[in-house]
């Protein structure tokens, strides 16, 4: 039987302070907010701001009141968001750096290039640039952004070289597709 057609479409968070979560990821990572307003649900009210940086998407984001200020653990693992180039992620990567933020981190995957950080409610976030070729996971080595993009670039190539499992991003897919019977 042919698996149904899923793709992913938008995630939402539930947040402490609506404002300031609004704000970082409309200001920081670009999002627009298309839409607002209150949901009422039979234990309160729910305030509720959509955002999305595609016109084609109503939102890719909720933000939703009622995170509790003690939640204890956080069972988000990391929210990602993918760039288009390499210029982009070193953009970005300035932007968390001047913003302050926690735990800013930019690693090589060996297939991605990735800069790691925490939002303002601690929940972690991935944005990356994929690169042209792929290793076996997990990989996570230092990178410096700093250096221009035809360093990092030789330099991500030289490590994935050096890697169990490499080959080009085209062959990846073609046996993943080949796995998932998409072919």
């Amino acid at each position: 039987m042919p698996a149904a057609s899923l793709r992913f479409s938008h995630f939402g968070l539930h947040v402490i302070d609506m404002a300031r979560m609004e704000d970082f990821y409309s200001r920081v990572l670009g999002f627009t907010v298309t839409d607002r307003g209150q949901l009422q649900r039979p234990g309160g009210s729910v305030d509720l701001v959509f955002l999305s940086r595609d016109p084609d998407e109503h939102h890719q984001i909720v933000l939703a009141s009622g995170r509790p200020d003690a939640a204890g653990f956080n069972p988000i693992n990391q929210l990602s968001f993918k760039t288009d180039t390499l210029g982009d992620l070193k953009t970005l990567h300035s932007s968390l750096v001047a913003e302050g933020l926690r735990d800013i981190t930019p690693i090589t995957h060996g297939n991605a290039l990735s800069v790691y950080a925490r939002d303002p409610e601690g929940n972690r976030l991935e944005l990356y640039f994929d690169l042209p070729w792929y290793v076996t996971q997990p990989v996570a080595v230092p990178v410096d952004l700093s250096v221009s993009e035809s360093e990092i670039m030789r330099s991500a190539e030289a490590h994935a070289r050096s890697m169990p499992g490499f080959r080009s991003r085209a062959q990846w897919r073609e046996d993943m597709a080949q796995r998932m019977g998409r072919v």
